[in-house]
């Protein structure tokens, strides 16, 4: 649980899991149930929200697409022991793909790409491809810094939506102005000191970091069809941390979506879900296509 306010008219998860003692995931699904099992993982400080355009595209070509939040995002529980550990991430998925009975594709941003890469790559996961999106196993400090940097001097909220989104902005100058601020409130909650706060747990901030060589070693290992999307203009995934990824796994695929930062799919989100669609029509076909939803 946690200590916020659901703002009113957000919108209300399709799923619940119980994925730990006392601790339930929330989520969201589009397309058919019978289609191949796609599981959208977001990134630090995102929720499933971020995945919703990219959930109708796969649900419309045929999929099961997932999308949910992450402990202590969103409209997930928040843990009450404060692990937000990689470890910790890895098992929540691991549960949540048992009780889907599916084997799944996993597309992953940031933060979740890194739980995909590593839960692959280390044997916990046995998934049918994996999409990498603006992750890999080296990053640039300086701009993981940058969303530390902006989660950290958020947390004491904001007075207004327009506050928020103004910070947004600032933060994410490609995001899109016109779905400001009423676009936003979703990712936001009321706290008990009348002012609009993230809907991620503080503690998050406190997680550790895995080193480098984790994920290198997890690279290493991974012999599933792999794509890595890069946004053009991300200082997070640099050009060399992309080469030395397809330098770790050969076979891999690579994208870069020009005029995309580090929140590839929701700056570029058309570019992005027709590489993503490409690819996972390749590597695990659906059956047939869905009636397009609205």
């Amino acid at each position: 649980m946690h200590p916020y306010t659901r703002l009113p008219g957000t919108p209300v998860p399709m799923h619940h899991w119980t994925v730990d003692v006392g601790l339930q995931l929330a989520g969201d699904s589009w397309g058919d149930p019978h289609g191949p099992l796609v599981l959208l993982l977001h990134g630090v400080g995102q929720t499933r929200h971020a995945w919703r355009a990219t959930g109708r595209i796969l649900g419309a070509a045929g999929y099961h697409a997932v999308a949910f939040d992450a402990r202590g995002h969103g409209d997930s529980d928040w843990a009450a022991d404060g692990d937000y550990s990689r470890d910790a991430m890895i098992r929540d998925l691991e549960r949540l793909i048992a009780k889907l009975e599916k084997r799944p594709a996993l597309v992953g941003a940031s933060m979740g790409g890194a739980t995909s890469l590593i839960g692959v790559g280390e044997g916990h996961i046995d998934a049918s491809a994996l999409i990498l999106v603006d992750i890999a196993p080296r990053t640039e400090p300086s701009g993981v810094a940058k969303v530390k940097s902006f989660m950290r001097d958020t947390t004491n909220g904001f007075r207004t939506l327009e506050e928020a989104a103004d910070a947004i902005h600032a933060y994410r100058p490609r995001a899109q102005q016109s779905r400001m601020p009423n676009g936003i409130a979703k990712n936001l909650r009321m706290g008990a000191d009348g002012r609009y706060h993230w809907h991620w747990d503080p503690q998050l901030m406190a997680r550790g970091r895995e080193s480098d060589e984790r994920r290198v070693e997890a690279a290493r290992r991974l012999t599933l069809p792999t794509l890595l999307v890069r946004g053009g203009q991300s200082d997070v995934v640099s050009e060399e941390g992309a080469r030395d990824f397809l330098g770790l796994c050969p076979k891999a695929e690579f994208v870069n979506i020009a005029g995309a930062g580090h929140m590839v799919s929701g700056d570029r989100n058309d570019v992005f879900g027709r590489a993503a669609l490409g690819f996972l029509r390749r590597a695990v076909p659906a059956v047939r296509e869905a009636l397009r939803q609205e």
